[in-house]
């Protein structure tokens, strides 16, 4: 079972060449809850997420470039010529391909796994093995959205110092 989350925070702290950026978990809201809560989303019909009272979090340290893109994505700041991940998503586009969701999937030695969930022109869903910081930069790119799974969500929980 999968467990929708969302970018918390990045820029937590520097790590020499990396960052630190943070996962919370999310639930789906009423509108009216949202609006009370300030959470994002429209009253479009969209569903709208707020972070889980108590809620699991855990870091993930990634590389600067992925996490200059997350923040630049983040902030609505644009460039003037395609990044690697805009190309990506313009590749999977061009060939019919819609980036449905990001997953991150296993944890295995300190190490996170994510797989881009793409559906193809036949309507097929593939899945696509990505680094986490890559996946989520995609995802945001793509305003998709993210989920982890149950089991690497209990793993990092284990794995937090204390």
């Amino acid at each position: 079972m999968a467990v929708r989350m969302e970018l918390a925070r990045i820029l937590i702290r520097e790590l020499n060449d990396y960052q630190v950026i943070e996962l919370r978990e999310v639930a789906p809201v009423q509108d009216d809850d949202a609006r009370e809560n300030g959470s994002t989303g429209s009253s479009t019909g969209q569903v709208t997420y707020s972070q889980v009272e108590n809620g699991r979090s855990f870091p993930i340290v990634i590389g600067l470039p992925e996490a200059q893109a997350i923040e630049r994505r983040l902030k609505g700041i644009g460039v003037k010529r395609p990044q690697t991940h805009d190309l990506l998503v313009n590749v999977m586009e061009a060939l019919g391909g819609r980036l449905e969701s990001i997953c991150i999937h296993d944890l295995t030695e300190h190490t996170f796994f994510a797989e881009l969930r793409i559906r193809n022109s036949k309507g097929e869903l593939l899945k696509v093995d990505a680094r986490p910081s890559d996946a989520i930069a995609l995802g945001i790119a793509s305003n998709v959205p993210l989920f982890v799974e149950e089991k690497v969500l209990n793993e990092a929980q284990r794995e937090e110092p204390e």
